[in-house]
């Protein structure tokens, strides 16, 4: 009887966990004092002041009015130094397309990428939030989407935080 009430409420958590990867792009915000991103042996984007390192994923639900609102958020977030925002001191953004952070390894030891819109989906709205920074006034480097990027970084704090917007 204790396994299958076990089961049961191990059902339901795996059905909110669904549920909340659901319909919500997801950032990964990371201060940095500089950052770039390589493709090939060549440099794509860089930033070499205080600013924003973000790592954007979209899911299969995500449509402009996320990518809008995350834009909105990453701007006006008041994570540099001195309480301020990307708004506030028109700090630089380093913006990198990443699938991976709607990996699933909950079970067994191979992530899946399920809950990871595919290429055509994504790429758009990856380019809607770096568009809608920029219409915000927001000077954006970019890395290239389905790249094989190395992105190099010094987090400064350090912090780093997650976004569901």
């Amino acid at each position: 009887m204790r396994s299958a009430a076990r089961g049961v409420r191990r059902a339901k958590a795996d059905t909110k966990a669904d549920m909340a990867e659901c319909g919500a792009m997801r950032a990964v915000v990371q201060r940095v004092s500089s950052a770039s991103v390589v493709v090939d042996g060549q440099v794509v984007g860089a930033i070499d002041e205080p600013g924003l390192l973000v790592l954007v994923a979209a899911t299969h639900t995500d449509g402009p009015a996320e990518a809008a609102r995350l834009a909105g958020k990453l701007w006006g977030l008041r994570i540099l130094h001195g309480e301020k925002s990307c708004s506030d001191i028109g700090a630089p953004l380093l913006v990198v397309s990443q699938f991976t952070l709607y990996g699933d390894a909950r079970k067994g030891r191979r992530p899946t990428w399920q809950a990871a819109a595919p290429g055509p989906v994504a790429e758009p709205l990856v380019e809607m939030v770096v568009d809608e920074l920029r219409s915000l006034g927001a000077h954006v480097e970019t890395g290239v989407f389905g790249a094989d990027m190395k992105v190099s970084l010094t987090n400064d704090g350090p912090i780093t935080l997650l976004i569901e917007v």
